[in-house]
């Protein structure tokens, strides 16, 4: 299993660190050392996009990230999105409101992926086919996609309204 490997890393704003053996996936360091378990591991062949996570702003499925690969990484979970008051942050309420879930396995990962998409695309309404592709990576077997989109579009609207 090889020697352990010293490991630091900024998680939901937190410092963080480690000795993880090298061979240990980011998602199960994640998970089972940090207890966010809202990172969920759904397929563990990086299919279902459920685990997945930013580092340092960007969506990466975290089961095919090894821990050491993000030393020094800014790292963000679902259990990151929200407010320091609890204030669930403007996807997790689009989410809510557009009724993006219903089983919610998918939905840590779907809002991680939305989070990169929506940063990326920038201020201004997103289009359908533009969401759809930014999500395609990330599958939910109860919905039909549609008010996941619908979701994602209205937090980029909300976005698109809010101080720079």
């Amino acid at each position: 299993m090889g020697h352990p490997v010293a490991l630091q890393m900024n998680v939901n704003g937190q410092p963080v660190d480690a000795l993880v053996a090298p061979r240990l996936l980011l998602v199960h360091y994640l998970r089972d050392v940090l207890g966010l378990t809202g990172t969920h591991v759904g397929c563990d062949t990086s299919n279902c996009g459920a685990c997945t996570c930013l580092v340092n702003g960007e969506a990466v499925k975290s089961c095919t990230v090894l821990a050491v690969q993000a030393d020094g990484a800014d790292v963000t979970t679902i259990e990151g999105m929200a407010g320091a008051d609890g204030e669930l942050h403007p996807l997790q309420q689009a989410f809510w409101d557009e009724h993006g879930l219903q089983c919610g396995y998918c939905t840590p990962g779907m809002i991680m992926a939305a989070a990169d998409l929506v940063e990326r695309h920038g201020r201004g309404p997103i289009s359908e086919a533009d969401v759809r592709r930014g999500i395609e990576g990330n599958l939910c077997r109860c919905t039909g996609y549609h008010n996941i989109v619908k979701a994602i579009q209205a937090a980029a609207e909300a976005r698109q309204g809010a101080p720079a």
